[in-house]
Order: C-alpha cells, then structure tokens, then sequence
C-alpha cells in the first residue's frame, strides 16, 4: 500500500542513474530514499568512489536501496581518481562526460541482467539525468519505461526549452524577474552547443535523452510556481510530473557533529549577525575574483562564515588577499574543508546566505527563510537568481555585462542592502520567510511523491 492511499498490486522496482556530480547525486539518492520509505526497490547506479562518498541511507530503508557501482573507464587527461565534478577543474568536465559515456557497455549489461526472464529483478523504471542519452537508449532496447529527470525550477526549464506553446510563454513571463540574461550569460549558454571534447555537444546530450524518454520529472511543485507548473504540462511532447522541491530535514543533516569547527564558531556569535557565503563546490571562482569578493566581505563590515573551494592551481598562500584574515580575524572565518551546510543554515547566528544560486543550495537557504546575495556562476544558476530577484528574497551582485567581472564595492554595498540596513533587510527576510512556509512544507513535499509514484503506476505506452 502506497502513501498515497492507493492500492498496489507490487512494490515497484526502480533503477535511478544520476551525473557525476554532487548536486544531482544527493537528490537522486533522496529520491531513492523516498521511494524505498514507500516500500519501493530502488537501484542506485553510480561509480564506486562517489557511491562511498555518499552519505548513509537510513537504516529504516537501507534494506530497499541497493547499489550498483560501475567503475568509470580511464581518459587521458583526466585526472586519477576522478569520479566527479568535485574532482576535475572546470575545463575538465568534457573529458569527465567523455568517460561517463564509457558506462554505456557496463550499464547496458545490468540492465540486460536485470530483464532477464526468470530474474525477477525487471525493473518497472529507470530514472536518469540529462546527460543519460546511451542510458535512455539501453532503456528503448530493453522495454523498461524511461523518465528524464530534470533538477530545476519549472519556470527556468519551461524558458530554455524550445517550442513552448504561448500560454506557457505568458505563464513563465510572470513568474520571472523581467531582468533579462546579461550577455556573458548568453554567450556562456553558446557552449551548450558547441563541440567539445567529449564528441557531444550538451545540448544533444538532452536532446536524445529527452527523445528517448517517456516521461520527464522536474524539481518543483504547483505551490512553489503555480502559473508555470500549470503551463509546462509536457516537454517536447512527453508528459511532465513534479518531485515537489526535495527539500531536506531542517533538523540539521545527517552525521554532524556538534563540536564541529564551523558550529561552533558560530556558537560564539550573536543571534542574526552572520553572512554565510557558500558558492557551491563545482566551478569555483576565478583568483582575482575571490579577492574581490574577499575585499568586499570586509569593506562590509558584516561577520562572514565563508566556505571557500579554492581556485585551482593557485598556492594556498595566496589564495585570500595579503592580510585579508588578519584584518577580518574576530568576525569572520574561511573554511576550506568540508562544511555542514544545512546545520550551517539552520543555526540562529545566521543572518543571510550568499550563494551561486544552485537549486540545491537556493531551496536550501529559503529552508530557513535567510534572504540570499545572489553571485551565479554557471548553469542554470543566472536564471534561478532572476527568478528569486523577482520575488524580492534578495539582491544579486552587480557585474559587468561583458565578463561577469564584479567589484570589491559593488559586493560590499549588496551584502549591505540584504543583511544589515534595516529597510533593505525587512522586506527581503519577509520574503523570504512567505517562501520558508512552501519549502518547509513537508506535507506538501511528500504529497509530490505520492503523485509522483501514482504517475508512475498509470503511465501507459
């Protein structure tokens, strides 16, 4: 019997095969979890290294999720041991796309095993992420139902694909920032459809997993983006399901300890006084750019907590500005490890979060309702800090339309205007704090995935 109160004939078997990064892998096994919590199998396919990074399943599910490591082929000039995209510089990510292709083979053959008559282990579906194309294709030959999971807000999808109908177009135009992408925005977007070393540009990567897919699950749910969740009913014809926003425990994450270093630190610091800034761990910024935003974080004068991925091949010694943690020792800390970024976020020291605007990492912040100073990156990354600009949750940094350069000042006068000048800071922590109420919504969330699973169970060839 599913949560949802419908009757079931079998528990479903589920196969989910995410990208090699850990902003897809940790919802990818979220999903997995809450599945198996419904009394689901769920298979778990990944490389050994980053099935061991991986935080522990739950006991209470662990028996229902199995996972299958496939040992990810050698390319040249990749690095050795590199599993991820933790692992690899930016420039790098093709050749890591180039040797996640080389799982075809070995996906392929668990799959073929899996169906094999008398087996008994025929999976019902296979979930996979949008560089999946050979996976969706192992999918077609073997007659197992595909979806295509896709990890972003509706409104940003629904404006990138192509051929969305008009009501779509209107849909997605009010609930977006009427900013439009700056130009080295778009210009960076141009590398979607540029050769590379990996033979497949990423655009066509999508485009023939999406073609080869039968359903399509995205990162959302009607409360969160009413008029664009209405309107993107199907992508490029297939059907379009949401997941509800995945959001986690606000408890604090799992296997953190209280005497961690970052918590305590901020122990020591007064209620709603610390910006925690935290640009994920996949592209870092530039060295001259982590001088500007450190100059900035002290031309504030605000009490930071930074979780700094250091650029690479830059020595340790000049990573941070001459001085700079002298100057800033007593109000601020730089963390270079691993931080515990939900016990982090959930702390009453914390005041507001600057962020590269990952989904991830946004729904994250609006968790416990902290206004965002918004830095994107890559990726989807501009499009989600437009689309919480427009909802006045905070404040993006200034750049240069050309470069996406931003200046020392220009971070300073933003972290200003978000977290500590009294007007600024009103509006956008009571903002944030109405978007608080839908992603802490757990009730809500779940009932996404009992509609997820039921689309599961209905969906007919």
């Amino acid at each position: 019997m599913d949560d949802d109160g419908s009757s079931s004939p079998s528990p479903l078997r589920v196969v989910i095969c995410p990208w090699l990064a850990f902003g897809h892998l940790l919802p990818c096994l979220d999903i997995a979890e809450r599945l198996a919590s419904r009394g689901h199998r769920v298979s778990f396919v990944s490389t050994p290294r980053n099935i061991a990074r991986l935080p522990p399943v739950r006991p209470a599910v662990a028996p229902l999720v199995d996972f299958v490591a496939l040992p990810l082929p050698r390319v040249d000039g990749l690095p050795e041991g590199a599993e991820s995209t933790n692992d690899v510089p930016h420039d790098k990510f093709e050749l890591l796309r180039k040797a996640f292709d080389g799982l075809a083979a070995p996906f392929a053959e668990f799959l073929r095993a899996a169906c094999a008559e008398g087996a008994g282990r025929r999976p019902d579906w296979l979930i996979v992420d949008t560089f999946h194309h050979w996976a969706a294709a192992s999918a077609v030959e073997y007659k197992v139902p595909c979806m295509m999971l896709l990890l972003g807000a509706a409104t940003v999808i629904a404006a990138w694909a192509t051929g969305v109908s008009e009501q779509a177009a209107a849909a997605i135009g009010k609930e977006r920032s009427t900013a439009e992408a700056p130009s080295f925005e778009t210009e960076r977007r141009k590398l979607m459809i540029t050769q590379n070393a990996s033979g497949m540009t990423v655009a066509e990567r999508y485009f023939l997993t999406l073609m080869r897919s039968n359903l399509v699950a995205i990162r959302s749910c009607a409360e969160w983006e009413p008029e664009s969740v209405a309107a993107l009913t199907t992508l490029a014809g297939k059907p379009v399901v949401t997941l509800g926003l995945l959001s986690p425990s606000p408890e604090g994450g799992r296997g953190v300890s209280k005497d961690d270093a970052t918590v305590r630190w901020l122990d020591a610091q007064p209620a709603k006084s610390v910006v925690y800034v935290a640009l994920g761990s996949e592209v870092p910024l530039r060295a001259e750019q982590v001088h500007e935003l450190a100059l900035g974080l002290e031309l504030s004068g605000a009490s930071f907590l930074w979780a700094l991925r250091k650029p690479p091949g830059v020595p340790d010694a000049v990573v941070l500005p001459p001085g700079f943690e002298e100057r800033t020792r007593g109000r601020g800390l730089v963390v270079t490890g691993w931080v515990p970024q939900i016990s982090v976020l959930a702390h009453g020291a914390v005041a507001a979060f600057l962020t590269h605007c990952g989904w991830n990492s946004t729904i994250e912040g609006l968790l416990f309702g902290h206004p965002l100073i918004m830095l994107p990156i890559s990726s989807d990354q501009g499009p989600n800090a437009r689309l919480m600009e427009g909802r006045k949750v905070g404040m993006q940094v200034t750049r240069n339309e050309g470069d996406g350069s931003f200046s020392r000042e220009d971070v300073a006068a933003t972290v200003r205007a978000v977290a500590m000048e009294e007007d600024g800071r009103r509006v956008f922590t009571a903002n944030a704090k109405k978007m608080q109420e839908i992603v802490a919504d757990g009730a809500c969330h779940e009932r996404c995935i009992d509609g997820f699973i039921q689309g599961l169970r209905s969906y007919k060839a």
